[in-house]
């Protein structure tokens, strides 16, 4: 009898200690698995929306890296690279980073920055004699046949930095933006002195300072670089940047063995299906080494310079930047004139300021850009937190970026 009742008591005690506090059993109950603070039940639901979006031809395939506290904890390939041959997509495809090259030159620039090259306040025409005696339009539905006035005031470095300048990426509806994405991007350039030169042709379209407005003013940047270093940007990036970062797949032009590696871009055609685009921009040849778009990378290539970003500046024992000059590009820069709610501006990123005016998960601080071919990313330096997502689709829509942010947040379950 006595040996019963231990046998009931300990049978009693093990149900304890495998029973959940919640008092529910099942496979619903069993514990999650947890990495860095992330619950890999709850990301779960992130590969469940990806994977949704590709089956129901939403977008070809994507490639995910997630970083926490220093350990990869997420890194995924779905769908196909390419729609027309249904090649499945590599977790080291090559993708056109389009905006995402911004980032980059911008760091290229500050480096030159800490050595002593400039001033944030000089005005550009300081260095770039071009830049003097600038034009505004009065109406940019009149485009260069409107009337102009003088800038009230010279541009200067930090304003090409923040996207305040009074420059246009030639993305609006105006008959002037039209003409500057004309210019830009229609008419043939040799080099980035080129299409820069041919910028500065044209009519601001606003005051410097007046206004945030997206920009080509990076390419004013990448001019800058060649002009201080006596390089060009490419030969700057890959010596200060891509090799120091050990990022072998990063740079202006796809190499002939690793054209197999690139994602073609996709769209929609006149029935909804999801192709291959009939324009591709050219994966080799490019003698434009700018700084709004162009460089060609890998997600974790991307993730390497994230991660120094993160470590404020440092990547192994190799530092790129003073931690103080991250804090300066990763701050507001421009008060209010970055129109989207709870976000700013730094030099280079963009920065959420607020996050109940911004109405989505995150934290004050974090920093961020996307791509033009859909590619994302953002850090997290509170969290320690780095997301990657990449795919090739136009036309741009941030619904991903914003989709990407809300999966991986709700992820977390333990704080900083």
């Amino acid at each position: 009898m006595k040996n019963i009742k231990s046998l009931s008591t300990l049978l009693f005690l093990l149900l304890i200690l495998v029973m959940p506090a919640n008092g529910q059993t099942g496979n619903n109950a069993a514990p999650s698995v947890t990495i860095s603070g992330i619950d890999k039940a709850r990301l779960n639901r992130y590969d469940d929306f990806l994977k949704k979006e590709i089956s129901e031809k939403r977008i070809p395939g994507a490639v995910s890296y997630i970083m926490r506290r220093g350990e990869i904890v997420h890194e995924a390939a779905y769908g196909f690279s390419s729609m027309s041959d249904r090649t499945p997509i590599q977790q080291d495809q090559l993708f056109h980073i389009m905006s995402m090259t911004k980032p980059i030159v911008t760091v290229a620039f500050m480096m030159l920055y800490e050595e002593g090259y400039f001033l944030l306040t000089d005005p550009v025409s300081k260095y770039l004699p071009q830049f003097k005696d600038l034009k505004v339009a009065k109406d940019l539905d009149q485009g260069t046949n409107g009337e102009t006035e003088p800038a009230n005031t010279e541009i200067t470095i930090a304003q090409l930095l923040t996207h305040t300048a009074g420059f246009s990426h030639g993305l609006g509806r105006t008959k002037l933006d039209n003409e500057i994405a004309e210019a830009l991007y229609a008419e043939p350039h040799k080099d980035i002195e080129s299409r820069v030169n041919a910028m500065i042709k044209l009519p601001l379209i606003g005051h410097p300072g007046n206004q945030w407005n997206y920009s080509a003013s990076p390419d004013v940047l990448a001019l800058l670089i060649e002009h201080f270093s006596g390089m060009t940007t490419a030969e700057f990036l890959k010596e200060r940047i891509f090799d120091p970062l050990e990022m072998k797949d990063t740079g202006y032009n796809v190499s002939k063995e690793n054209k197999g590696r690139w994602m073609p871009v996709h769209n929609l055609d006149e029935q909804g299906n999801l192709i291959n685009s009939i324009t591709q921009l050219p994966t080799d040849g490019n003698t434009i080494y700018g700084g709004t778009h162009g460089l060609f990378s890998s997600a974790s290539d991307y993730m390497k310079f994230c991660q120094m970003l993160l470590n404020k500046g440092q990547y192994k024992d190799k530092h790129l930047l003073s931690p103080k000059t991250v804090d300066i590009m990763t701050m507001n820069q421009v008060g209010d004139l970055y129109k989207a709610p709870g976000q700013g501006f730094g030099l280079g990123f963009g920065v959420t300021t607020d996050l109940a005016a911004g109405k989505t998960l995150g934290s004050v601080g974090q920093y961020y850009w996307s791509g033009a071919y859909c590619t994302y990313f953002f850090i997290d330096p509170k969290e320690e937190l780095i997301v990657i997502l990449m795919s090739q689709l136009q036309p741009y829509n941030n619904y991903y970026g914003d989709k990407m942010r809300q999966m991986v947040y709700q992820s977390l379950i333990t704080k900083y």
